[in-house]
């Protein structure tokens, strides 16, 4: 389930001469992104091409020149998540998720979104079992300051991107996008993708739109499937 939430789709870039980042740009400083003989399972890196049909599909971690990876995870546990086991059916996927960055030594910065205001839990930190911790006292309740949250977290990830331009970034939120109203919404400048967590038998389906004007792709939590 995680695998797939990370089915990210890249922005295109500004143009010839942006900055070359890695596995982006055909002449960027890593080189394209290729697969390797042997390795782990880049994931993230393969799911960016769409879901892989075959093993050949698979791209593989290129150990000696991988640039380290950031995983900026929001997570939205305001009351309307209990709704339906949303939130606890998050969870599930965020547990994967976690267990994925370990394996795959990524950081991760993680934003909780409940309350009067968003609170920050790690930031560029690896994946540790004291997230599992944290994971399981996690409840829904309180407001939402979504909107907040993203204003926070592009602010941080723009000085993150300046302090390590290598860094491979990628961002996920986990919502179910029950907002009345946005404007001046942050536009990640990395791969991200939204995971609507919206769930009962009338779905106001606003988590599509946020997508959309954020410019991250959209996944619904029941398409991911399990494993």
């Amino acid at each position: 389930m995680a695998k797939k939430a990370l089915g990210i789709r890249p922005r295109c870039d500004a143009g010839a001469d942006a900055r070359p980042r890695a596995g982006r740009l055909k002449n960027g400083r890593q080189g394209p992104r290729r697969n390797a003989g042997s390795g782990s399972v880049d994931w993230p890196g393969t799911l960016l091409k769409g879901r892989p049909r075959s093993r050949d599909a698979l791209l593989l971690h290129l150990r000696s020149r991988a640039p380290h990876e950031l995983w900026l995870v929001i997570v939205d546990a305001s009351a309307s998540t209990r709704r339906h086991q949303a939130l606890a059916d998050a969870k599930g996927l965020l547990a994967q998720l976690f267990d994925d960055a370990y394996r795959q030594r990524a950081r991760l910065a993680l934003l909780a979104v409940s309350g009067l205001a968003p609170s920050w839990q790690v930031q560029g930190l690896k994946a540790s079992g004291g997230l599992r911790d944290w994971l399981e006292g996690l409840g829904a309740g309180g407001g939402t300051p979504l909107l907040a949250a993203l204003g926070e977290a592009g602010r941080w990830l723009g000085r993150r991107q300046k302090r390590f331009p290598e860094e491979v970034q990628r961002v996920l939120l986990v919502t179910d996008g029950r907002l009345k109203a946005w404007s001046n919404l942050p536009v990640f400048d990395c791969p991200s993708v939204l995971v609507d967590i919206e769930r009962g038998p009338i779905r106001l389906d606003r988590a599509r739109d946020l997508a959309r004007e954020l410019g991250a792709g959209y996944r619904h939590i029941d398409d991911l499937g399990a494993g």
